[in-house]
């Protein structure tokens, strides 16, 4: 049986209510907290599963452009942010920071002065810095 979720219009609490398709939007439905009638439908996010094949085959369709990025910090943010959706995992909230930044319209240069830290490795690790996790590094051309 499908979850059907809900909020109690007079109690503000949300509860979740298993019905059969059938029994949708022809039985009355009462909040479990307060038994309210005053209820409405609360929509929650669809999620889509998809391969990691699909995954990449999307983000590589938005990497056609990369070259006009480089000088429009805004569209570079917004890119990475589509990315870091696409990915689908939690990322850190380092990499969220850098986005706002260039969403704002920070270029990479000021944020990288402004967090000098950012991409810095664990003191156990080598001294040397990575030139993955340089903002300036431009992707290997094709």
């Amino acid at each position: 049986m499908p979850t059907y979720d809900f909020i109690c219009n007079t109690c503000q609490q949300r509860f979740d209510i298993f019905m059969t398709f059938s029994e949708y939007g022809t039985k009355p439905v009462q909040c479990t907290h307060c038994a309210s009638a005053d209820v409405r439908r609360r929509m929650t996010k669809v999620r889509i599963a998809k391969s990691e094949d699909s995954r990449m085959e999307n983000m590589a369709g938005g990497l056609s452009s990369l070259d006009a990025l480089e000088n429009d910090p805004q569209a570079l943010g917004k890119m990475m942010r589509q990315m870091g959706n696409e990915m689908g995992e939690d990322l850190p909230t380092e990499f969220n920071e850098v986005v706002d930044r260039l969403e704002a319209g920070q270029s990479p240069e000021e944020i990288e002065s402004a967090l000098p830290d950012l991409g810095a490795e664990a003191p156990d690790d080598s001294n040397s810095k990575s030139e993955s996790n340089n903002l300036n590094a431009k992707p290997p051309r094709r």
